[in-house]
């Protein structure tokens, strides 16, 4: 896990790819798989004419985001 040279994609700055304090490689792996479906998501509305797949896949976007960082909880979770 090192820092991109590159510029992230909006996916990854969507669930905030580099902020990973504790370096946790699960924590990483989980989060470049929901940037990959945001990215997915983001290059469908960005395409599309219809407004009502550009409305679908910015709620997909939102949702994936919040599965994402509840996601993280989980793997970082500690009783």
């Amino acid at each position: 896990m090192h820092t991109p040279t590159r510029e992230l994609s909006f996916g990854e700055k969507a669930v905030g790819l580099t902020f990973n304090p504790g370096q946790n490689y699960e924590v990483h792996k989980c989060k470049k798989e929901f940037a990959d479906i945001i990215d997915r998501m983001n290059y469908l509305r960005l395409r599309s004419d219809d407004l009502e797949v550009k409305r679908m896949a910015s709620i997909a976007i939102t949702e994936a985001q919040t599965a994402q960082m509840w996601a993280v909880k989980a793997i970082t979770w500690s009783a």
